[in-house]
């Protein structure tokens, strides 16, 4: 069972720590996308396909980004579960481990 604490723990912290990550990599990203934006909008000299293509990569970043991090949480709520599962037993067995083992112990009573 404590391993299955310390596993949930180190998951915790690293879908924490993902977060923020993705969080800080976000606003960069949308920065980044406002800058090019303001440079593209402001040129004369740049053709409205251009602009257009411009505004299309952007979507399709932005797009990409909510994928991944739904992905990615999806990926974590698994794992979760999967800790999860199994915390009605003790030892963090699996049920068949547990009902070989009562079946161990009570053929080892039976003979006593």
């Amino acid at each position: 069972m404590e391993n299955k604490i310390i596993a949930k723990r180190i998951l915790d912290f690293q879908k924490s720590t993902f977060d923020s990550t993705f969080n800080s990599l976000t606003i960069l990203q949308q920065q980044m996308e406002k800058m090019v934006q303001n440079f593209v909008q402001k040129s004369a000299w740049f053709p409205t396909e251009g602009k257009v293509a411009f505004n299309e990569w952007g979507n399709i970043c932005d797009k990409g980004r909510r994928d991944f991090k739904e992905t990615i949480d999806n990926s974590f709520k698994k794992w979760e579960e999967y800790l999860t599962a199994g915390e009605s037993g003790s030892s963090g067995e699996s049920a068949s481990e547990a009902a070989a083992k009562a079946d161990k112990t009570k053929m080892s009573k039976a003979t006593i």
